[in-house]
Order: C-alpha cells, then structure tokens, then sequence
C-alpha cells in the first residue's frame, strides 16, 4: 500500500502505511474501536502504538459501517469537508481542535481516512446527561468566537468546496427522500410526542424555506454539528472541539439553536435559553461583530430550531434501534425536541 493509497478498513492499515502518511516512526499498532454509538457518519478506531518519538496513540477516522450513513455522508460531501477543514481551516479556529497527522479523501468514491491527535484524555460530557449549565456557557463563548473569526468569511469556502452554504441545491434533493426513509422508521418504532409528529408530517414541505431563509447572511462558518457528543473540556475548563464534517455557511443562530435544543436537558434548556442566547450575542460582540448584525438572530434561532429535526430522523436510519445507547439518544434527541417544538411555538414557522 503506497501513501497515494487510502484503507478501506481498519485492517488496511499497517505500522508501515501509518508511518508513510504521518511521518512518525512507528513499528507496531493495535486498534480498537470507539465512538460505538456516538457517530453514525464515521467509524473511529484509537490506535495505540509502538514506536519512537510518536505518541502513545491516535484516532483514525474512517466512512461509516452503515452503508446508508455512507451514502447520505457521501452525497453530503461530509468527507470532504473534514478534510478540508483540517487541511486549510484548523490552523485559524479560536478553538482548540485535535491535530491533524494525515488526512486524505478520494473526489470519486469519497473513501476517506483522517488520522489525528487522540483526545481521549479530555473531560467529556455525555450527550444523554446533558450539560451542567458552567459547560454550556463555555461552549457558547467557544462558539461566538468560533463565528466570529468568519464572520462574513465564507463565500470563499463555498466557492472551493470546503464548505456548503445552507441553501445549497444538494439539500432539497437529498434531504427529503433520507428524511422521509427516517421518518417512516422512527414513526413505526417509537412512541413520538403528538408536537413531533405534528412538524415532521409538514417537515418536508417547509425545510427549503426555512434553509433559504438562515442563507440570507450576513453568514459565518457553521460547525453544522454543535453538540454535546463533539464537545470536549481540557483541565482549565477551556473547549476542545470535534467533527467537521458539516461545516457550512449560514447564520450563525444555526448552530446555537441545535446546541442548545439537543445538548441541554429540556428543564436546563428551558430555564436558560434566552440567557445563553443573550451570552452568545455578547461574545459575537466581544469578537468584533457589527450590531447591525445581529439584529435578526432569534427569528433565525427559532427557524434553525425547526430545521434540526432533521438530526435525529435522519440520524435513526444508520442507527441500530436494538443498540440501547443508540436508542437511548434517538429518544433523547426527540425529547428535547418537543420541548423546543412547544415553549419556541415552532410549528408557527410552517
């Protein structure tokens, strides 16, 4: 296998492929997989390692088992965009992220392999428990500033593919038929809310809209997967951020409306979302956003609100309903939801 190659499996890959494509002095590896339902896009291995003046392990990104998360994850362009990102946008985030070692993706076939700096060492907060409210506002002032920094920054990334604007084409023509393949799976399998089933039966017919309407501008650089699985928190209490894979352009309420609607518990949410939005605002200020700005960004909070449905429904069609931390954060994800659906009237905006 020669570094111009990429695996397409963890068993492709050798000490001698991984010292190739990294540049480490690496004599033997063993793997082990992790992320075991946390991602449905990606399958992540740790790889720990024997070998001389490298580090003790690091994770490797890999497409997905699923083939249906393949196929939305391709169509999607996700590879790509975490590729790029760590090929040309890593080096200016405010926010710490893993380092890159290697990282490569095929523009036919979307193979892709990504090897980075093992984080496994940092605080995480489980996406089922919730955020404790001091976390939560630390991850907003990590995301102001991360919006800031591109903060009408973006056209160009679209431009070179790196990014994809909200209002893409490639959304109404996937997003309804992965939609609809998610929708029939968890309306025949759960028990949902009526104020879920309300907005999903009308989702579809209204999602276009509301993209077009968060692609207005003035836009910055969306995460596009702002949530508490993605999230890290070194010793200092300081963010360290993951996942990449849908970065995008847009408004910037995007990402603090998905954030908060399936990263806090309901109750935590409902006590403290307007003051997390004021504390955003503030560090989008703090960042040298102009006030003229931000003028709009609860209307474009409660329409991303809305749109992100689309999140777990179409998240449960790669997902093993028989796996209970996979139902567990479909459950979770639809229970936060309905309180966002009900307390921000967001069945109004269909």
């Amino acid at each position: 296998m020669t570094i111009a190659s990429i695996p397409s499996s963890i068993e492709e890959i050798s000490p001698a492929w991984l010292a190739d494509a990294t540049g480490l002095e690496i004599h033997g590896l063993e793997a082990e997989q992790i992320g075991v339902g946390i991602g449905v896009s990606s399958a992540l291995y740790r790889l720990h390692l024997d070998g001389s003046d490298c580090p003790a392990s690091v994770v490797v990104k890999l497409p997905a088992l699923d083939e249906a998360a393949v196929f939305t994850s391709t169509i999607l362009r996700m590879y790509h965009r975490e590729v790029g990102f760590f090929a040309q946008l890593a080096d200016q985030c405010p926010v710490r992220v893993p380092t890159s070692y290697h990282g490569a993706v095929d523009e036919e076939t979307a193979q892709f392999v990504i090897v980075m700096e093992d984080m496994g060492a940092m605080r995480v907060v489980d996406q089922l428990d919730g955020m404790a409210l001091s976390d939560a506002e630390r991850a907003v002032d990590a995301l102001a500033a991360w919006q800031a920094t591109w903060w009408r920054e973006v056209d160009h990334l679209v431009e070179s593919g790196t990014a994809i604007a909200l209002d893409d084409p490639i959304y109404p023509a996937v997003l309804p038929l992965v939609f609809a393949e998610g929708w029939e799976k968890v309306t025949g399998l759960l028990e949902l809310p009526e104020s879920i089933r309300h907005v999903g039966d009308r989702w579809v017919g209204g999602f276009e809209r509301l993209l077009a309407d968060l692609a207005q501008g003035p836009n910055t650089l969306a995460h596009g997967d702002y949530r508490g699985d993605n999230i890290m928190f070194d010793d200092d209490g300081s963010v360290v951020l993951l996942d990449f894979q849908l970065i995008g352009s847009g408004s910037a309420a995007y990402d603090l409306a998905y954030f908060i609607t399936q990263s806090l518990d309901a109750d935590m949410a409902a006590g403290h979302e307007r003051a997390l939005f004021d504390r955003w605002i503030d560090g989008l200020r703090a960042g040298g956003v102009p006030e003229a700005d931000l003028g709009r960004m609860w209307e474009d909070y409660r329409k991303a609100a809305l749109f992100c449905l689309c999140y777990p429904v179409i998240a449960s069609r790669g997902m093993d309903f028989s796996d209970p931390r996979q139902m567990a954060l479909v459950e979770c994800m639809n229970s936060r939801y309905a309180r966002a659906v009900e307390e921000l009237s967001l069945a109004d905006l269909l």
